[in-house]
């Protein structure tokens, strides 16, 4: 299994990225994805999922902000991030459960991650 993460970089506060995490190697549309994040110093944290059955579900220091969709036919999971604060900096990455527990330990697999950088 394999998951590739992109689409970070360098963005002013109030502005948008679109992070994209391709899949390959499993049975994309039977898996729940999820995306966490880590800031210099922090541990990881979940930022919000996109199951299978096309729900969505999210922190909420990113609800209303944040938008998570997936392409099944891409084997693609995306996380769209709008009004991006300087504390959304970390770097994201996507992971995959089967479950519906969202904690780091319980992630079947993850991407190596990108990195959303939010100047002010």
């Amino acid at each position: 299994v394999q998951l590739q993460a992109s689409g970070g970089g360098l963005v002013q506060a109030g502005g948008s990225l679109r992070l994209s995490c391709a899949a390959s190697g499993l049975n994309f549309s039977m898996y729940n994805m999820g995306w966490f994040r880590q800031a210099p110093g922090k541990e990881r944290e979940f930022v919000g999922a996109g199951l299978r059955g096309a729900s969505t579900y999210y922190m909420n220091s990113v609800k209303g902000r944040f938008t998570i969709s997936r392409d099944n036919a891409e084997n693609t999971v995306y996380l769209q991030m709008n009004s991006l604060k300087p504390e959304d900096t970390a770097v994201y990455y996507c992971a995959v459960t089967y479950g519906n527990i969202w904690s780091p330990s319980r992630m079947a697999y993850w991407g190596k991650g990108t990195l959303v950088t939010v100047s002010s």
